[in-house]
């Protein structure tokens, strides 16, 4: 059965996202300096602390030299963060990673950012990712990057939410490269349209189960067994206000439209259609308070076609692998998916060291057989933030999620989660 309800709320909270995002006046979301009129912030620069404070307090020799805290990303600065992790996930299991941040800004500019990782893991994963949003002075072009290479065994457990992780899994392993790279041209104030260019191209595909060769998952074929390619071209229109993408600031917003026709043409397995469309909102609650709520919904539908298994929407596949918070990557996979997200953010310490967030979502897919949404999937979460770097407003992501169907996961991020 289909829930008209949920449709209903889902499209209600998007609209909500939406609502209140082109002011009526063009404001920058510059998360180091205060807009006339605005209130005070909670905590000022000068009161903050970072992991850089507490290494120079325990071990003074370490650094020759105090940092000049007058010293901000628009002088010219480019700040860096390197962090190795140890954690364990369930899709990794063990994983060793080295994780980090590039931020500079430009005259005039939005925080340009640059996130990469590189990481190995007890079920023989290797993973290399490099995102970036790049603005050049006064904000007139924006280019965006996701590049990824990776060897990746993962367990897929097949179509729609009606799935199992007991029954039907499949083992896939492949290596895949990704490589999505845009360039946006400013048309308004916070407003811009580019295109670009997306590749996703799977190879040394094997599925198994049991041990036996698998052909096929819920009657899906394409993108099971060898290889797959899909590449197509972006149209992109985005609206973003929020300054900084690592640490959004109450006020920022975020709207991003993409259409791709991945075509035989340009390489594709098959000819087919996606539309995604994103939506982030970033509200205060209380006046002169540094906490705030942030909201997130994210969809992508197929419009035409049918696409390779693997480049089917799933769970944990977004551009920072951070939908659906509580399951396991890959465990909800299908032609289309609607997201929603909610997270407070408030502080632990005064001086902004520590902070925290209390999250949840909801997540439904696509039904095989009636291509319908029926079920929804919802999970909520706690998280520790630990600030990296006071200049960029980087922090270290520590969340730990709880699935209504029984799963569990922790994850590790650079950066705010969205």
């Amino acid at each position: 059965m289909v829930l008209p309800l949920f449709s209903s709320w889902w499209w209600v909270l998007s609209g909500l996202l939406l609502a209140g995002v082109v002011p009526t006046r063009a404001q920058t979301a510059d998360t180091l300096r205060q807009q006339p009129g605005a209130p005070a912030a909670a905590t000022s620069d000068e009161d903050r602390r970072d992991l850089g404070d507490v290494l120079t307090y325990f071990f003074p020799r370490l650094r020759p030299a105090a940092r000049d805290t007058t010293v901000t990303l628009e002088s010219g600065h480019r700040f860096v963060s390197i962090i190795p992790v140890v954690s364990y996930t369930l899709q990794t299991r063990g994983l060793l990673q080295v994780a980090g941040n590039v931020a500079y800004q430009k005259p005039g500019a939005n925080i340009s950012t640059l996130v990469s990782a590189l990481a190995v893991t007890q079920n023989k994963q290797v993973i290399l990712t490099a995102t970036s949003s790049i603005w050049t002075p006064d904000n007139r072009i924006n280019w965006i990057g996701d590049w990824r290479l990776m060897h990746y065994p993962q367990n897929t457990y097949g179509l729609g939410t009606r799935t199992s992780t007991r029954r039907g899994v499949v083992n896939m392993e492949f290596d895949y490269l990704r490589i999505y790279q845009t360039m946006l041209r400013r048309i308004l104030p916070n407003f811009y349209g580019g295109l670009g260019y997306q590749l996703d191209y799977h190879w040394g595909i094997e599925s198994t189960s049991d041990g036996q060769e698998v052909a096929r998952i819920s009657g899906y074929e394409q993108g099971i067994t060898g290889s797959s390619v899909s590449s197509g071209v972006a149209l992109n229109l985005l609206y973003d206000s929020r300054g900084n993408a690592i640490n959004p600031q109450p006020g920022g917003a975020y709207v991003n439209l993409l259409y791709r026709p991945n075509l035989k043409l340009l390489g594709s397995t098959v000819t087919y259609q996606t539309l995604l469309l994103e939506a982030r909102r970033y509200l205060r609650l209380r006046e002169g308070s540094g906490n705030m709520l942030a909201l997130w919904s994210y969809n992508s539908i197929t419009l035409q076609g049918t696409p390779p298994y693997l480049d089917l929407p799933s769970t944990g596949w977004d551009t920072y692998n951070n939908t659906g918070r509580g399951f396991i990557q890959g465990r909800f996979r299908g032609k289309d998916m609607l997201y929603a997200e909610a997270e407070y953010r408030f502080r632990i310490t005064r001086n902004r060291l520590l902070g925290g967030v209390a999250f949840g979502n909801a997540q439904t897919i696509s039904e095989p057989a009636t291509n319908q949404f029926e079920k929804v999937v919802p999970a909520v979460g706690v998280g520790l933030r630990v600030a990296m770097n006071k200049l960029s407003r980087t922090n270290l992501s520590i969340d730990y999620g709880f699935g209504f169907d029984g799963s569990r996961a922790l994850s590790f991020n650079v950066g705010e989660v969205f």
